[in-house]
């Protein structure tokens, strides 16, 4: 069979998750996960309103919220620990299995095989958008570079909660019932992409964004199912918003620590799509580097 041939790893990756892979568990561990993250980032609300006098509260919660200064970005991601801490938690003890397991086997040797290749391609191509008129200066890199000992890690976390949260628990859920890709990866990947809808930042174009991180997490989820694992994911995941966030990403839009900023107006489509869809060859590409490297 084709299909068998193609997701080779995935019968393996998802063994773990069949002794308790029944659609209510699942749900009811989606509903956990989302409860421990809600109750988390109120805690983090209340502790802010207690640590920042409140003329200074409005400003560091819209910092927070679109990411556009270092410190407002930094504690974003960091917002993220809560939501990896959920999915480990559900995963030993209402699953009974080990955290471990979403990680699927080989997954560092994966990782360590395809990541220089992969932020060489990625640099590469996000260097190609200096030549823009439409892209200019934004943050000093002695700025970029002080941060960057916070940063980074605080942005492992981030991608790694939603890869494990969307490729391995729930493809790993969906997949130990299903074999069919119209569910262990279309579903995700679609939960991923609503999950962007920004129309305060994007208006109309929104829904481009929704599109963009659909495809994105249908390339993650066609990786795992090849390799049988994360580590693949996790590195076009990190390349991707590593060079976004720190390089060259959209004017307002977490772009806090971004050397280079683009300048344009992301309600309109027409202006949108253009570089939309060159972060999708870039996407395309990375995925495509990633095959080869692996042979999968």
């Amino acid at each position: 069979m084709i299909g068998a041939a193609r997701y080779s790893g995935l019968a393996a990756y998802v063994r773990p998750a069949q002794a308790r892979c029944e659609i209510s568990r699942t749900l009811l561990g989606l509903v956990f996960i989302a409860a421990i993250y809600l109750v988390a980032s109120w805690a983090l609300l209340i502790v802010l309103g207690q640590a920042v006098a409140p003329r200074h509260l409005t400003r560091l919660l819209s910092e927070i919220a679109s990411g556009s200064s270092p410190r407002g970005l930094v504690i974003l991601l960091s917002s993220f620990l809560p939501l990896l801490c959920g999915v480990i938690f559900v995963t030993r003890w209402w699953h009974r299995r080990s955290a471990v397991t979403l990680l699927g086997p080989g997954a560092w040797r994966s990782a360590r095989a395809v990541f220089p290749s992969v932020l060489g391609a990625g640099l590469v191509c996000a260097a190609l958008a200096l030549f823009d008129g439409n892209v200019g200066r934004s943050t000093p890199l002695a700025i970029m570079l002080a941060w960057l000992p916070l940063s980074l890690p605080m942005l492992a976390i981030q991608i790694s909660a939603e890869e494990v949260l969307f490729r391995g628990y729930l493809l790993q859920q969906l997949g130990a019932r299903w074999r069919s890709r119209w569910v262990w990866m279309g579903v995700p990947s679609a939960l991923f992409g609503l999950l962007h809808y920004d129309s305060a930042g994007f208006g109309s174009s929104a829904w481009l964004l929704v599109l963009w991180a659909f495809a994105f997490g249908c390339l993650a989820a066609d990786l795992t199912a090849r390799t049988g694992n994360l580590g693949a994911a996790l590195v076009l995941h990190l390349v991707n918003n590593a060079t976004s966030m720190l390089f060259v990403g959209f004017y307002g839009d977490l772009d806090g620590l971004a050397l280079y900023t683009i300048v344009i107006n992301a309600r309109d489509a027409a202006v949108l799509v253009p570089w939309l869809l060159v972060d999708a060859l870039t996407l395309f590409i990375s995925w495509l580097v990633i095959r080869l490297i692996l042979r999968v």
